[in-house]
């Protein structure tokens, strides 16, 4: 089973068909000009310096510049807040309790108060614990400035509209059970989302735009303003005031993954990781995390460290994050843990063999997520099936093997001279003639589909992979699949377009996705008539 993380590739034109047919189902080999990562060749974002960096291609003994020189738009997470603590708050609360995993870290409970030492590294503050007056490292998206917004705990920062909705659905949440949330749409505004109940709809969700008054007051309806957001939560707790319920609980939260292990725990030793499985174990006693094994001779372990580090800069709440590396052969690559194993496993063997179609377009709507995200980086994944989409616990779906993947020997792909990969799922002329980009990858998210709507079944039943090359290049596509709806099945022809061109963006099949069972009504409730 997969359990890993992303790289991105470049890709060059070969005009001529390389393909060495067989007759099993299975991925069969190709023979391509592939053979290294990059930005998405079509990228037209902001450049970005790498030229200072040198990887030996997998293919070959030659240094190249990483992404091929292209020009690329690379994300880096900034720190939950600026760095530097020149004149601003000292004082920071912690959200969650957190155990320390190294002998320099804090372990503290939620709650606890912190004076920051130094906020400078980011994603891992030195802090001084009022409570204990000891210090020792502490993960910066685990605290807030105390007696701020971001402190409170019904406040989710930066969530969209449907994960909110995800998390006060989860079984067990109640009616009027609540969070407040930045505004997608208006800067500077929040959003109050609530868990309700209908005769028509059942459990359902409502927004309430949580509008800014130039004085700093704050208001849904202009007839009800408030000092503070704290206020405004206090009063709609204690009457519902044209609500559709009166707020009762806030909506729990799950603990943030840190970004990495630990400070510092990058490069880490082999001793440190105890494997449990063939795919997981566990970091320092303390930490669960999935386990993957490079092939020694797979890749030169600078190229690699040289590689892993560009590629952990990338983060999304849809992608398997990348923790650490053991850079020493055999070179491990550690990732964050997900409870239920691959996507495809978890539809064939697990519990979502009963998920119904709501449930199943909210797993794909998660995908398209992540891979808008890519898409808006300029990169491609190139290998997008359910079997490396992991799936964690509320049905949580997040992209892993977007990279590292083709450093992994293995029987369904190696990206070198006359690589393996799985053609029933790769678009035609990338399966022909090695052209990957975002809109290939548009079409593997077509045929990932169907396997969601089918709980895991082999795309093309009854087919060979060459016939499924012939057959696609004359015009074929999958029928519409047993109990899909033919809006669905639409959205998969789109995918399978001839012309790359012609393709939707994953922007837009995440909002399609996202909206198909609420399109109809208005994205906020209207507070003014209130």
């Amino acid at each position: 089973m997969p359990y890993l993380i992303m790289g991105c590739i470049k890709s060059k034109e070969n005009k001529s068909p390389a393909i060495k047919y067989r007759t099993e189902n299975t991925p069969e080999p190709v023979s391509t000009s592939v053979s290294h990562y990059g930005a998405e060749p079509s990228a037209k974002g902001t450049s970005v310096n790498f030229s200072s960096l040198s990887i030996t291609p997998f293919g070959g003994s030659s240094g190249v510049t990483p992404f091929g020189g292209a020009s690329s738009s690379f994300s880096v997470v900034p720190s939950s807040y600026p760095t530097g603590l020149t004149g601003g708050v000292t004082i920071f609360v912690a959200l969650y309790d957190y155990e320390a995993r190294t002998t320099e870290d804090l372990s503290f409970k939620k709650g606890e108060r912190f004076q920051i030492i130094n906020n400078t590294e980011g994603d891992w503050w030195e802090a001084r614990s009022i409570a204990t007056g000891k210090n020792g490292y502490i993960p910066s998206n685990y605290v807030a400035p105390a007696d701020s917004i971001q402190a409170e705990e019904w406040y989710f920062g930066k969530m969209g509209r449907k994960d909110a909705e995800r998390l006060l659905l989860n079984p067990g949440n109640q009616r009027g059970i609540f969070l407040v949330r930045e505004s997608e749409t208006t800067k500077g505004a929040y959003s109050l989302s609530i868990r309700d109940w209908d005769e028509v709809r059942g459990d359902n969700v409502k927004h309430y735009k949580i509008r800014k008054l130039d004085n700093g007051g704050y208001y849904i309806t202009t007839r009800a303003q408030f000092d503070t957001l704290q206020k405004l939560v206090k009063h709609y707790t204690e009457h519902a005031d044209g609500l559709c319920h009166k707020l009762t609980t806030v909506c729990p939260t799950v603990k943030p993954q840190t970004q990495g292990l630990a400070k510092d725990a990058w490069e880490i030793p082999r001793e440190s990781l105890r494997l449990e499985s063939l795919n997981f174990g566990t970091w320092n006693g303390t930490t669960k995390v999935a386990i993957k094994t490079l092939k020694p001779g797979t890749m030169m372990p600078e190229a690699f460290l040289q590689e892993a580090q560009i590629m952990k800069k990338l983060r999304h709440d849809k992608l398997v994050p990348l923790y650490a590396v053991v850079s020493e052969e055999p070179i491990y690559i550690v990732t964050e843990f997900m409870s239920k194993g691959s996507l495809l496993d978890f539809l064939k063997e697990g519990d979502g063999k009963y998920l119904k179609l709501p449930q199943l377009v909210d797993m794909a709507a998660q995908i398209a997520d992540g891979m808008a995200y890519i898409e808006r980086m300029n990169y491609i994944h190139r290998d997008l099936r359910a079997a490396n989409i992991l799936v964690g616990e509320n049905l949580v779906c997040k992209i892993a093997d977007f990279g590292l993947a083709r450093l992994i020997e293995d029987n369904e792909y190696t990206a070198r001279q006359g690589a393996k990969f799985p053609i029933k799922w790769t678009a035609p002329e990338a399966a022909l003639y090695g052209r990957f980009t975002i809109k290939s990858d548009v079409w593997s998210f077509g045929i990932l589909q169907t396997e969601l709507v089918t709980k895991g079944r082999v795309p093309y039943p009854g087919m060979v992979n060459r016939e499924v090359l012939e057959q696609v290049e004359r015009g074929y596509r999958m029928p519409c699949p047993q109990g899909c709806p033919e809006s669905l099945h639409d959205l998969m022809n789109q995918c399978w377009k001839k012309d790359p061109d012609e393709r939707p963006t994953f922007e837009y099949i995440q909002s399609f996705l996202e909206d198909y069972f609420t399109a109809t009504e208005p994205q906020y409730q209207p507070g003014e008539n209130l």
